[in-house]
């Protein structure tokens, strides 16, 4: 009889006391950071910067869904998304598909995400993105626009760059802070 030896690795305590510990975020917490989201996609820019600005609102859902996939489902992104087809006056109902398809993504790619550190989901993030503005551009022509040109998906490069910054500071507040009375 073979029986196959199973190893259990031993946990360190140094390293299970260095892990950050996160407090939960309250409703609230997340309806501010949306709003301040949406209110960065409505800030008028000339139209060379415009082209780099990216859609902090999809960015900010991502987060949420990625971290705390409880607390934001497809019915706030649509809610935002429906936002933004009103605030840009385009089709109703582009950003609201998008938002959704960037939810669905993330919830689908949710642990495979948590397991990287924020410099690894980068570039996992940039495709999620990347699908979420050839959703856009799909509805688009299908609504009869003309096909934007290569330079349209530069946004999608600066989001990418903007994740890592982005998440830490959404994450800061949330971080528990330290007891002075601990060993």
């Amino acid at each position: 009889m073979n029986r196959k030896k199973t190893e259990t690795k031993k946990l360190d305590p140094g390293e299970y006391f260095k892990q950050d510990i996160y407090i939960a975020p309250s409703g609230r917490y997340i309806t501010f950071s949306l709003i301040i989201a949406l209110i960065l996609n409505f800030l008028p820019f000339p139209q060379h910067v415009l082209l780099f600005r990216p859609d902090f609102v999809a960015l900010t859902l991502m987060y949420w869904s990625v971290n705390h996939p409880h607390k934001i489902g497809m019915s706030v992104a649509f809610v935002m998304g429906l936002l933004m087809d009103v605030g840009n006056t385009g089709i109703l109902g582009q950003h609201a598909l998008a938002y959704c398809v960037v939810i669905y993504l993330t919830l689908v790619l949710g642990r495979r995400l948590r397991i990287f550190n924020l410099f690894q989901q980068a570039p996992q993030i940039s495709l999620v993105l990347l699908v979420m503005q050839i959703v856009i551009v799909l509805i688009a022509v299908l609504g009869g626009s003309r096909l934007p040109g290569w330079s349209y998906f530069s946004a999608t490069a600066t989001a990418t760059l903007l994740w890592v910054p982005l998440s830490a500071l959404l994450n800061a507040p949330l971080k528990q802070k330290s007891d002075p009375n601990a060993l």
